[in-house]
Parts: C-alpha cells; sequence; structure tokens
C-alpha cells in the first residue's frame, strides 16, 4: 500500500528550477521618506527613470526620495466657469441677441 501512496508538493507555487546560472538584471536601489519618518528602499532596473515619489508601504502616504530630488511643478490650468465654456461656443453679439429674443418672449407671457 506504501507503494501506491501519491506523493505530492503541496499547496502554494515552488520551483523546481536550479537557480544557478541565473543571472539578474542590473539594479539600482532608490531611498525614500515619508512624511511619518518612514524609510524605505525600492528596487529599479539600472535604465529606469526614477520617480521623485511612492506611496509608503506602511501608512500609504507619498513619500519622497532621500537624495533631494523634488518632482517637477506640474503646469497648473486656471478652472474654467460657465462663462468662459459660453464665451467658447458663442460671440458677446451672439449672446445678447439671445438675450433680446428671451426677454422678448418673457414680456409677451406677461
Amino acid at each position: 500500500m506504501a507503494d501506491k501512496a501519491l506523493r505530492g508538493q503541496g499547496l502554494g507555487s515552488k520551483s523546481l528550477a536550479d537557480p544557478a546560472g541565473v543571472e539578474l538584471a542590473p539594479r539600482q536601489e532608490t531611498s525614500f521618506d515619508c512624511p511619518k519618518e518612514h524609510h524605505f528602499t525600492i528596487p529599479f532596473a539600472a535604465e529606469a527613470e526614477l520617480p521623485t515619489e511612492w506611496e509608503c508601504p506602511r501608512c500609504g502616504q507619498m513619500a519622497r526620495r532621500s537624495d533631494g530630488v523634488e518632482p517637477e511643478p506640474k503646469e497648473v490650468k486656471p478652472p474654467r466657469t460657465h462663462w468662459d465654456m459660453l464665451r467658447e461656443r458663442r460671440s458677446i453679439e451672439e449672446l445678447e441677441d439671445i438675450l433680446a429674443e428671451r426677454l422678448e418672449e418673457i414680456r409677451k407671457d406677461t
């Protein structure tokens, strides 16, 4: 009976590959500091463009690089108002004509 027993590996992922001769890609490690004073290091590929911010694995806040590199400021567009969007579609003359038509309709009803 013991000769017929099934032998398994169990659950989970276990590799049977031989790690000998495996050469890892060149890497560089970058350190980050979180606002809550957590310090951690993330490995990146040697040719990768390094980010200036990374989410802290302990608290989830955005951490900045320890070497002092600051993110480039993003170009901020001013918020568009209803008037701005209306002016994109219509000229002042068109708006004055529409206003005159609406006023005329309101005066007819009263």
